[in-house]
């Protein structure tokens, strides 16, 4: 089995089940913690109905009482150690074989670049593969899952201010990283953007600016509003996806979303595409029916809803940063 076999599916590729993790920590989410559990636990019964498994993983048995209470019969309750909940970036990496066989990737953590460990963020990974039967694959590198977004066909679209950030892979160049994406994950063409939203955690993870929606389709937020905080970073994306040659479909942003006088790197973009339902994240703005209307027409064979975020994004993050995906096999 070669690496070179090796692909990771895109999301719209058919899901046996979703990891969904349960915020608990009282400190990452001062206030809203009820609140953001609440959310998360919508976002779990929406995909639970719709009839995919949905394995919601929480911290101890408090947080499984909490989560029992607030989910669906349908939603599958798992008790792991973990610290934060964004399990997009801390939670395995399943690419398939050129025979469809699922195998698990895992990356170095360091918490987005040293600013945010938690315990139990930097075995997690392994520990779900492990329990869904996978073998691990440890990689030599520092990578989180929303650093990326695919289209299934070898292209893979990234920031420039997250992957090629001192604070990861200092030692790295673009084109090493380039190598390591084809080596890894069977990506062998790599659109760069360059910055990701003001102010969000993770230094500018794609997942909540531009993301793929068919092979050489790239959605990608549009400023809304003359106050939109991100105008520029939106039409720099643009410029850059077309002049690589893909297909831009733009979504309308949040707009100017703020808390305290704080930009907040609210994003539609950041929703979460599973076999039958597209959870999109909304935070009560007057522009989320456009979104969500928006992102519906990009996902024809898929029902569509915006389930309100705004307490998970106090954490740093929304629902598809709190998730990630099994792949069926092909």
């Amino acid at each position: 089995m070669t690496h070179a076999a090796m692909r990771m599916p895109p999301e719209w590729h058919p899901q046996d089940w979703i990891w969904i993790g349960f915020p608990h920590d009282p400190v990452e989410w001062p206030g809203f913690l009820s609140a953001a559990q609440e959310q998360i636990a919508a976002f779990a019964n929406a995909v639970a109905e719709s009839g995919q498994q949905v394995r919601l993983i929480v911290r101890d048995e408090t947080n499984a009482a909490r989560a029992r209470s607030l989910v669906s019969a349908a939603v599958r309750i798992e008790t792991r150690v973990y610290g934060d909940v964004w399990l997009r970036d801390t939670g395995p990496l399943v690419v398939l074989d050129s025979a469809g066989n699922r195998v698990a990737r895992r990356f170095g953590f360091n918490g987005w670049g040293g600013k945010y460990m938690m315990a139990g963020d930097e075995t997690i990974g392994a520990e779900l593969a492990e329990s869904a039967g996978l073998a691990v694959t440890q990689s030599d590198w520092i990578l989180e899952g929303g650093a990326l977004d695919s289209d299934g066909t070898g292209l893979v679209v990234t920031t420039e201010q997250c992957l090629l950030n001192p604070n990861r892979n200092p030692a790295l160049s673009r084109a090493d990283i380039e190598q390591r994406l084809a080596r890894d994950l069977g990506y062998d063409r790599v659109l760069w953007l360059g910055d990701g939203l003001i102010n969000d955690h993770t230094d500018g993870h794609v997942d909540n600016l531009a993301r793929f929606v068919a092979p050489g389709v790239l959605a990608l937020s549009r400023a809304t509003g003359t106050d939109d905080p991100n105008a520029a970073i939106y039409a720099d994306a643009k410029a850059r996806a077309e002049a690589f040659g893909v297909t831009v479909r733009e979504v309308p942003s949040p707009g100017r979303v703020e808390t305290d006088g704080r930009i907040e790197p609210a994003s539609y973009m950041n929703f979460a595409v599973t076999s039958k339902l597209v959870a999109v994240p909304i935070y009560g703005t007057g522009h989320d029916a456009d979104g969500v209307a928006a992102i519906a027409d990009l996902f024809p064979d898929r029902q569509v809803v915006g389930i309100m975020a705004d307490a998970v994004l106090a954490g740093g993050g929304s629902f598809h940063c709190a998730s990630q995906q099994m792949p069926a096999v092909s």
